[in-house]
């Protein structure tokens, strides 16, 4: 497991990670400061490209030089 203790929110390092609040994601553990800096990060919305952005993911023109469609 990969252990994170430097609070994405502050970004400060927490040094009592024995009291810490903490989250588990996947094989991430990530700690901080505080449960209100917790929340906040739990609150950040996560970007979907393929739904969020107004363009599509696909690239219809060539790429440049070199590059053949068939």
């Amino acid at each position: 497991m990969i252990v994170e203790t430097t609070d994405p929110i502050t970004g400060n390092d927490v040094k009592d990670i024995d009291h810490a609040p903490y989250i588990v994601d996947g094989e991430l553990k990530i700690y901080f400061e505080s449960e209100e800096s917790k929340q906040a990060y739990l609150e950040i919305e996560v970007e979907n490209p393929a739904e969020d952005l107004p363009a599509g993911l696909n690239n219809p023109a060539g790429m440049g030089p070199g590059d053949v469609r068939h």
